[in-house]
């Protein structure tokens, strides 16, 4: 019982964490493509 409580009460930071890691690397590529579309000058 105290090892599904773990694994369930483990998998909640490590699920946030991974979708919060995808919306980070989705945001810095079209950041990094908007950015040599179009440049600062």
């Amino acid at each position: 019982m105290t090892a599904v409580v773990w694994h369930f009460w483990i998998a909640v930071p490590l699920a946030a964490s991974a979708v919060l890691l995808a919306i980070a690397m989705i945001a810095a590529y079209v950041g990094t493509v908007s950015r040599a579309r179009y440049p600062r000058d």
